[in-house]
């Protein structure tokens, strides 16, 4: 049995320039191409495309998908090592919204009372579910900055990590709490905090517009890290995305 792209693109939500895209890198050869151009598909590219899928939810990027596939040598023992790799994903995931809900309900609670959050939390609390080993891996897309990242990291102690690791929760819950409060993505309460993380990013090594953008677009494309801001507040992801597309045109040309 066959089916034709449009078919193929209305299983799986894949658009069909993506499934055309996937073709001409490698990824996944149509089954035949008829008359007229039109690609069709068999049950082995639709496994294949799962594959694809599984991998890309994972934050893998495709050039390393194509190097996955070559390897891989029993389908049944490949879909295994995705059950395995999404299954640990789900659980550290778990963690992480876990702790964000945790630190965003004490917080509120310090606040409350009028106490330093240390006070009611232990500051190792606030980590459960990011590693620096998994911030860098969810860079895979941008291999230049990921790999500077592991070795900024490599040569950091166990606190200087910990502080990473709190800052960049505390730019994630401070830009809930504007979107919360309705203000728009581009107004300046939130273009002077992602102008704070631009200079953080900028310190690690030279980032251009275009790769900054590309890091926006990452907020919602990315899986991981869509996954690690909605868990913070619905919505974040494309706030994050929209407020970084207004400081690259305000502020970087």
């Amino acid at each position: 049995m066959e089916w034709s792209i449009a078919e193929v693109a209305r299983m799986s939500g894949v658009t069909a320039r993506t499934l055309r895209h996937y073709g001409e890198i490698g990824l996944l050869p149509a089954a035949r191409i008829g008359a007229g151009g039109h690609r069709y598909y068999e049950e082995r590219q639709l496994l294949l495309l799962q594959q694809i899928l599984v991998l890309r939810a994972l934050g893998v990027g495709l050039p390393e998908i194509g190097r996955i596939l070559a390897e891989q040598v029993d389908e049944v023992e490949a879909l295994r090592g995705h059950r395995r790799r999404l299954l640990a994903e789900r659980n550290r995931l778990d963690a992480l919204a876990a702790t964000v809900s945790r630190t965003i309900a004490e917080l509120e609670q310090s606040r409350k009372d009028g106490q330093p959050m240390t006070a009611i939390n232990r500051p190792e609390n606030l980590f459960e579910g990011v590693q620096p080993s998994q911030y860098a891996e969810s860079l895979r897309d941008f291999p230049e900055h990921a790999q500077e990242v592991t070795r900024r990291t490599a040569e950091m102690s166990p606190a200087e990590v910990q502080a990473g690791q709190r800052e960049r929760t505390a730019w994630m819950i401070r830009l809930a709490e504007l979107m919360a409060a309705g203000i728009p993505a581009d107004a300046e309460p939130v273009q002077a905090e992602i102008d704070t993380q631009y200079r953080a990013l900028t310190a690690l090594r030279t980032v251009s517009t275009d790769e900054y953008r590309a890091m926006g677009r990452s907020c919602v494309d990315n899986e991981a890290w869509y996954t690690a801001y909605e868990a913070i507040a619905p919505g974040l992801a494309a706030y994050q995305h929209d407020a970084i597309e207004a400081y690259a045109a305000s502020r970087l040309g």
